[in-house]
């Protein structure tokens, strides 16, 4: 890698993480060029300082386009959202491999020095996840390979092809595998929000509306840990700038159940809710969590913010989001009747 990396391509840039890690970068002195497939008005972060583009990175002549004169590209875009878009739309998510496959592609024509990949955890093999606070999973744990249908399956193959084209083409590439990161400017209803951001709404939306009970996905026993955002970009920066070229954890091992994370919750907003178990809904695996052994070894890192300190920067977020909407719906209303 002698050719200095200056010019970054984000994609997903107008999605959660997409828009944070743009942030960030633009910070850092890169010049960027974000991609996402919603139109601008939509994006959760936008910045002026950045070349942003709307298009479908499905098609190969815009993955051709968008990678002239690009050193690094950080491909976060795909068709994804909480268990319940997941579990729903197997095929919409598969056919987020044509995203990996054509910009891999048009990376190698336009000559690309480094490819950092965003992966999941729902690659891992189930079978390792059925019971409740499992021990972290390693890395060596996506073999043999049994991931989660459709999404899960979509981000394992796409890991392979980012190896082939390191082994085939010399594409430095790298393969970040998240768990569960949350924090403001993400998805917080809609169908596609993952649980701490759900959970903070649910509490928020019972509290305005004087309501005593939320209604909680499954029994509330199955677990997870959670990655506050800025650990996420900070580690997906370590990651990008080593020379690791193995699928690595970027997670926390701060495993709790969903009723702990409610727990939480309802100790930010001062409140005590009842729980409405919904059996019939999407739960995905019964326990996941990281194992971050060789995040500290090999990029001698680990994520810093606790649940607490994360859910609370997150639970103000979508608060002042919900009284900001409300206000203005309250606003419309009244001009409707005057």
């Amino acid at each position: 890698m002698s050719r200095k990396i200056k010019n970054i391509l984000v994609t997903g840039a107008g999605g959660f993480i997409g828009g944070h890690l743009v942030k960030r970068l633009l910070k850092d002195g890169f010049n960027v060029v974000g991609a996402d497939i919603k139109p601008l008005e939509y994006w959760f972060q936008k910045f002026d300082e950045a070349k942003n583009f709307s298009m479908d990175l499905n098609d190969y002549n815009n993955c051709l386009n968008v990678t002239k004169n690009i050193d690094g590209v950080f491909n976060l875009a795909c068709n994804m959202g909480g268990m319940g878009f997941i579990e729903n739309n197997k095929a919409d998510c598969m056919l987020s491999v044509l995203i990996n496959t054509n910009l891999l592609r048009a990376s190698k024509i336009n000559d690309v020095v480094k490819f950092l990949y965003s992966s999941s955890a729902c690659i891992y093999n189930t079978e390792l996840q059925e019971e409740t606070f499992i021990n972290g999973l390693e890395e060596k744990h996506a073999y043999p390979a049994y991931p989660e249908d459709g999404y899960g399956w979509e981000k394992l193959f796409s890991e392979r092809m980012c190896r082939h084209f390191f082994e085939d083409y010399g594409i430095e590439t790298r393969v970040a595998r998240y768990h569960n990161v949350y924090g403001p400017y993400g998805t917080f209803d809609g169908g596609r929000e993952k649980a701490p951001a759900a959970i903070s709404r649910k509490v928020i939306e019972a509290k305005m509306n004087t309501k005593d009970f939320i209604d909680i996905w499954g029994d509330g026993e199955q677990t997870r840990s959670f990655l506050y955002i800025d650990d996420c970009i900070e580690g997906t920066l370590k990651l990008f700038e080593s020379n690791h070229r193995e699928p690595i954890n970027i997670g926390s091992d701060e495993q709790v159940s969903i009723n702990q994370l409610v727990d939480v919750v309802e100790k930010i907003s001062n409140t005590k809710l009842k729980r409405n178990y919904q059996l019939d809904k999407p739960l995905g695996v019964r326990g996941r969590s990281s194992n971050n052994d060789k995040l500290k070894e090999v990029l001698r890192w680990n994520y810093s913010i606790k649940l607490d300190e994360g859910m609370k920067k997150t639970y103000d977020w979508i608060y002042d989001s919900l009284k900001i909407n409300d206000a203005s719906i309250k606003k419309f209303t009244i001009a409707d009747h005057k």
